[in-house]
């Protein structure tokens, strides 16, 4: 019999985060099959027992099939093969809302495609819309998310989305891994970041700085310009996204020049593409920090300076909350243990 309980669904992007937030609420993931024919059309399958194709990774599978009248939870961040797992994200949502669940949330850690938010040159695609548009068409009936590019995208859609924020995790850890945190300055990589900087700045009663820079083409940067003084101090720099780390080299390059003494980098979104961990390696950067939306374990070996921040129980308490009907905006301002 529907007991009106959370089933949580978990996607080929990122298994591992799923069995995490699952095991934090005490919970097995539902059992879902999901795979390629050799056309390579995806294929789901709710209900039956199996692991996914892709991944040889320990799966608590709950054997209870139902999801009639249940209030379902389907994690599948944007990320590696992102096309597939959008379309996975898509087909998996479609099948749970054909199989009557009571409420389809769609739990996206990293939203696909949040850079395309904005229409910057001439017949140029506001992708974040058209994913928006198709999250909704195929029976999501609520987003959560993390940390997205810009806040303008919940507008894109015409379903509830919370967009939960690294920030109450990003301050835990600055208090509790870096030496002496009233001395650090807070810097912000780009002109767009300053109104985040200045947020974890405020918080934590210190000062901030501003690079500005100048691009050449899309991922590479021509030039820095830093705004603040940041002589004799550990600086770190705060961003939403990471991706071929350019920007966050350069940025430790002018702030060490400059006379910091140690730069670190905390990062929401690690995407960590093209050839960032030799970035990494050969910058000034202490350290890069990364939350867990996207998975990176491979890259920590090949990068000594990259640490996590595991923001599973965040998510773990948001969809607690969501099905409970209490309030998600607690967790703006607290980072659940």
């Amino acid at each position: 019999m529907p007991s009106n309980s959370i089933k949580i669904f978990a996607g080929n992007s990122h298994v591992a985060f799923a069995v995490a937030v699952a095991s934090k609420l005490g919970l097995d993931l539902a059992k879902c099959v999901v795979l390629k024919y050799s056309n390579q059309e995806t294929s789901v399958t709710i209900g039956e027992s199996g692991l996914l194709l892709q991944y040889v990774i320990p799966r608590r599978i709950k054997h209870s099939p139902i999801v009639r009248d249940e209030d379902v939870f389907i994690i599948q961040s944007g990320c590696d093969q992102i096309n597939d797992h959008l379309m996975e994200l898509l087909i998996m949502i479609n099948a749970c809302k054909t199989a009557s669940a009571r409420r389809v949330t769609a739990v996206i850690p990293c939203f696909p495609y949040a850079r395309a938010d904005k229409k910057d040159k001439s017949r140029a695609p506001i992708t974040a819309k058209l994913v928006a548009n198709m999250l909704t068409v195929a029976g999501a009936t609520h987003v959560i998310t993390m940390d997205l590019h810009a806040s303008q995208i919940q507008g894109f859609f015409n379903i509830p989305v919370d967009n939960l924020y690294a920030e109450p995790c990003t301050l835990k850890y600055i208090r509790e891994n870096i030496e002496n945190p009233g001395t650090v300055i807070i810097v912000s990589p780009d002109a767009g970041g300053a109104k985040r900087a200045t947020a974890i700045a405020d918080k934590l009663d210190v000062d901030f700085a501003l690079i500005h820079k100048e691009r050449k083409r899309a991922n590479e940067v021509s030039r820095m310009v830093l705004v603040g003084d940041v002589k004799g101090r550990p600086c770190v720099l705060v961003d939403d996204m990471a991706d071929t780390c350019g920007t966050l080299g350069l940025a430790a390059k002018t702030l060490m020049d400059n006379g910091a003494t140690a730069v670190y980098a905390i990062v929401t979104h690690g995407v960590l593409s093209g050839k960032a961990i030799s970035v990494i390696n050969d910058s000034k950067l202490t350290k890069v920090v990364v939350t867990n939306t996207i998975p990176h374990e491979d890259k920590k070996l090949l990068c000594p300076k990259i640490d996590t921040i595991d923001v599973a129980p965040m998510f773990a308490e948001a969809i607690r909350r969501t099905h409970n009907g209490e309030s998600v905006s607690w967790l703006f301002e607290r980072a659940p243990e």
